[in-house]
């Protein structure tokens, strides 16, 4: 059985989601659209598969039958979460418009998808970087619905990093609520932040994507040396769509680092590294492919792999990952546990009745 932890689902039509929206974006989105980034960046067909266009001519992750048929049914896949398309929402400056807009999304996954399918679960779309009191009062909003089960945050460049005492009053309803975080990157929102690489402009999307992993070592050691998890003890952190082989480096450099600095960072009881496997988790989407499978296998074995990891596919995008790209030299117990087992506990979910996740 499977837990796919990064499902992107859309509205099916304008008019359908618009109903959810609040005056006065209601009226401006039904005559103007939703607010837009233009990238000037290229990337494939909106970045999708191909061959998940429903039959109904909907988008790719637009018909929530076709999505049951083609991933839930296919893959044995036990419970999705939706995290949806609000990266370009992500990129929005003004706050009282993207709170309304995630507002209306999350109304709309529910009454449409999880109504669809119980195996459909959401996390919450919230205005974290542009109003984190705002994102709080979302969380109280919807936090104790059974549908939702984590925190989406999108984006990538942040002009204040995510361990700031900014974000608290996010961190704090969500922890309140037992939601964890999901991170996940957006191709869009950057382009209203810093850059889209740590470094600066990419001229490509092939660039930014490949660096996408160097935003998420900035963000968990943030997470670490701002003392977030001694304030939020409760507080579970998911790092999805970033890849997975970067966490051994970062862990041995903020180890080495603290021990010789560790005056700067007084809010810590424990080496950074002990934090990780109480509040962090990684998805293995993109899972990255070494010339030598043997090497993954290490890696993953570096960073406890068997406690730390949960598997993605992020359909329906290009580089969708079936749940056989990992790697079956980790044995079936690790692999029962990076499908389902540790997904399972870290949102929360109903533990499947006996036997099942064995098939």
């Amino acid at each position: 059985m499977i837990i796919d932890c990064d499902v992107h689902h859309n509205q099916r039509n304008k008019d359908d989601w618009l109903n959810y929206l609040r005056e006065p974006y209601k009226s401006e989105v039904a005559r103007y659209g939703l607010r837009q980034l233009a990238s000037g960046i290229r990337y494939e067909e909106g970045g999708n598969r191909w061959d998940l266009v429903p039959p109904s001519g909907l988008s790719p992750g637009g018909d929530p039958d076709f999505v049951r048929e083609q991933l839930l049914d296919r893959y044995g896949t036990r419970f999705a979460l939706l995290s949806g398309y609000t990266g370009p929402v992500a990129g929005m400056p003004d706050p009282d418009y993207v709170h309304a807009v995630c507002q209306a999304f999350n109304d709309f996954s529910l009454d449409v998808w999880c109504r669809a399918d119980e195996r459909f679960k959401i996390g919450l779309q919230v205005p974290a970087t542009q109003d984190p009191q705002l994102a709080a009062r979302e969380i109280e909003r919807l936090g104790e619905h059974p549908g939702v089960i984590a925190v989406c945050i999108a984006g990538t460049a942040s002009r204040i990093p995510f361990g700031q005492r900014y974000y608290w009053p996010l961190y704090e309803a969500a922890e309140r609520y037992n939601l964890p975080l999901h991170f996940h990157p957006s191709t869009t929102s950057v382009l209203a932040g810093l850059g889209t690489t740590p470094a600066g402009m990419a001229n490509t999307y092939l660039e930014m994507h490949t660096c996408l992993p160097q935003f998420y070592m900035a963000y968990l050691a943030s997470f670490i040396f701002e003392g977030v998890f001694e304030r939020f003890p409760g507080l579970r952190v998911a790092f999805v769509e970033g890849g997975v082989t970067w966490l051994p480096h970062l862990l041995w450099r903020m180890d080495k680092e603290f021990k010789a600095l560790r005056q700067q960072a007084p809010y810590l009881k424990r080496l950074p590294s002990e934090y990780i496997k109480d509040h962090v988790r990684l998805t293995t989407q993109p899972i990255e492919e070494p010339k030598k499978a043997e090497h993954l296998v290490q890696l993953f074995n570096m960073i406890d792999g068997d406690e730390v990891l949960m598997y993605a596919s992020d359909y329906p995008h290009f580089d969708f990952d079936e749940p056989t790209a990992l790697p079956r030299q980790l044995g079936e117990t690790t692999l029962r546990r990076i499908l389902h087992d540790n997904a399972c506990a870290f949102f929360n979910l109903p533990a499947a009745p006996a036997g099942e996740a064995m098939k």
